[in-house]
């Protein structure tokens, strides 16, 4: 992860982090996803999304507000 980023939203559901990350990019905050979920059994771990330390407010506001 680059300088800067900070996690804003973290699940056990890859999708519900993937829909996160689409609402923050159609509000104009970039987004990614990283998945920490475990490869073979998918059930340990957690998908967390980051924006730049810059947008975490907004970010956040939006996510409280979905």
């Amino acid at each position: 992860m680059e300088k800067d980023w900070v996690t804003v939203f973290s699940t056990g559901e890859t999708f519900e982090a993937e829909l996160v990350k689409g609402m923050l990019m159609d509000n104009g905050i970039n987004a990614v996803v990283l998945n920490g979920r475990d490869s073979e059994f998918g059930t340990f771990g957690e998908a967390a999304v980051y924006v730049h330390v810059s947008q975490a407010p907004e970010a956040q506001k939006l996510i409280a507000t979905r």
